[in-house]
């Protein structure tokens, strides 16, 4: 039976539920997965992993530093990396030293496991650690991007790269990134495979309701951080409110922003429009859906996310910034509304706009040509948006096709490993 380590920055976490969905799929195929964490989860601490790295033992650490200096060889060229070349930071490179004897100590937990491979999932620091113990057990490693790991926090992705056996990325965009950025990287490595979520039978489509309150209701989904930038939608629900739109606007979410973004509410005032709630329990989610008339995205960065999945296959509107993978998913237009990234005016006239239209929808006038065009229009974008959530971001389909493609790569290493054919990749024969 193929034995895999896999390692998350934090496992189980409520915001993250494909990493025990993939987990859970290559179970199914056979394989013996030993999940990890970096640190304990605080999202579902009742439910922790085979593996919780930190914090350490006296005796892990001890065995770990042993371990490094027994196999001084295989982790040279790390250490190499770190002093000598690239232009991280010093406190980066003291961060990267920290993580290699993570590393290390990652290697001395998972003994006698029978590891054949270790992938990790998300580009940040867990990435160094999972690499780091590979070398050190002579087993495969590879490593599944996402947005801001690779596009806004890509350290030492060089080297990651380079080392790994595949590399899995969620969005045509970011292969292409990957490709253009680390152009010694070989193209057959890597690979896409899109996340996805739960569809309704075509025969069970959710039916359009008609809209009875004249108050457009927008709804933002996700963590309170500053790359998810609550702080340019609520500037917008300023601009709504002075342009007289009777809207609504709530947030589920929590996190470091909530007191600012509260401040800017009170600063606007929008405490009669705008509403933080909090952290939503996933199973609260779909009332909030049910109600939405629009789902608006306004990050900085992202990878394709989960949420404008949800809210298509519910045939909701969504407007998101036309941004990294995500115009992949959102087809302007078509599945929904595409705005300037980082435009306010865009993003205001765009929700003007779809306003203006779910009034003229909502006093359903079919007499009446506009009435009966921006219903048409609407109801074409909700269903065209739930055929293709349903036709390429099915959550059942693309795990079936990321198990296929996560075994066939590590059998092709095998056969690789077996034959002793030395790997084509001249960086990799020099590491």
């Amino acid at each position: 039976m193929l034995t895999v380590a896999y390692l998350a920055n934090e496992f189980p976490s409520a915001v993250e539920p494909y990493v025990s969905d993939e987990i859970e799929e290559l179970e199914k195929r056979g394989v013996h997965v030993v999940p990890g964490s970096v640190r304990i989860s605080r999202s579902l601490p009742k439910c922790q992993p085979a593996i919780v790295l930190t914090p350490l033992t006296l005796a892990v650490a001890a065995s770990a530093l042993w371990l490094c200096l027994r196999e001084w060889q295989r982790i040279r060229p790390l250490i190499a990396r770190v002093f000598f070349r690239g232009s991280e930071g010093p406190f980066q490179r003291a961060k990267a030293l920290v993580h290699t004897l993570l590393g290390a100590c990652y290697a001395v937990m998972l003994k006698d496991r029978g590891i054949e491979h270790i992938h990790v999932h998300h580009g940040y620091f867990g990435s160094w650690i999972g690499m780091t113990a590979a070398r050190l057990m002579d087993v495969g490693f590879s490593v599944t991007l996402h947005g801001s790991d690779l596009l806004l926090s890509g350290s030492y992705l060089d080297v990651k790269l380079a080392n790994c056996s595949f590399c899995l990325t969620i969005s045509e965009y970011n292969r292409r990134y990957i490709l253009e950025h680390y152009p010694e990287v070989e193209a057959r490595k890597i690979l896409v495979a899109r996340l996805g979520v739960d569809v309704p039978n075509a025969d069970k489509a959710l039916p359009r309701t008609m809209k009875k309150s004249m108050t457009l209701l927008l709804l933002a989904v996700g963590r309170l951080h500053a790359v998810k930038n609550h702080e340019f939608l609520v500037a917008a629900c300023a601009l709504l409110a002075a342009r007289d739109i009777a809207f609504e606007c709530v947030i589920a979410g929590d996190g470091p922003e909530r007191g600012h973004l509260q401040s800017l509410i009170q600063k606007h005032d929008l405490a009669d429009k705008v509403a933080l709630l909090g952290h939503v329990p996933r199973e609260q989610m779909d009332s909030l859906y049910d109600r939405a008339d629009v789902l608006v995205m306004t990050s900085r960065s992202e990878g394709i996310p989960l949420v404008l999945m949800e809210a298509m296959a519910r045939g909701k509107i969504v407007v998101a910034p036309a941004i990294t993978g995500i115009p992949e998913l959102v087809l302007g237009g078509k599945t929904g509304f595409l705005y300037e990234s980082g435009s306010m005016n865009d993003l205001v006239d765009c929700l003007s706009f779809i306003d203006s239209m779910m009034r003229a929808e909502s006093k359903g006038d079919q007499r009446r040509p506009h009435h009966a065009a921006a219903a048409r229009q609407l109801d074409w974008i909700r269903h065209a948006a739930r055929v293709q959530v349903r036709h390429n971001f099915n959550r059942k389909t693309n795990l079936d096709f990321f198990a296929e493609m996560f075994l066939q790569h590590l059998a092709y290493k095998s056969r690789q490993k077996s034959k002793n054919i030395p790997d084509e990749n001249l960086i990799l024969q020099q590491i």
